[in-house]
């Protein structure tokens, strides 16, 4: 499934899309979807380092808004 198809999916569905996709944001129109999405930011995308992003993961999704992109980490 391709990128776009995923989030138009996600976006029917639920309030946030989450990825590790760095990219992502410059390959879609995030603007046109009814969902934030939040980018986690790390140096490789291994549960235990995607891990330490959660605290800060979490804290956003209690006051993000639609249509919002957010990078959260380094």
């Amino acid at each position: 499934m391709k990128n776009g198809q995923l989030l138009s999916l996600a976006a029917a569905r639920f309030d946030a899309f989450i990825t590790a996709d760095q990219n992502l944001g410059y390959q879609q129109n995030l603007a046109a979807l009814p969902v934030a999405v939040v980018v986690l930011m790390a140096h490789d995308n291994r549960l235990s380092t995607l891990r330490l992003l959660v605290p800060e993961l979490l804290h956003h999704l209690t006051t993000q808004q639609p249509r919002t992109f957010t990078r959260i980490g380094r």
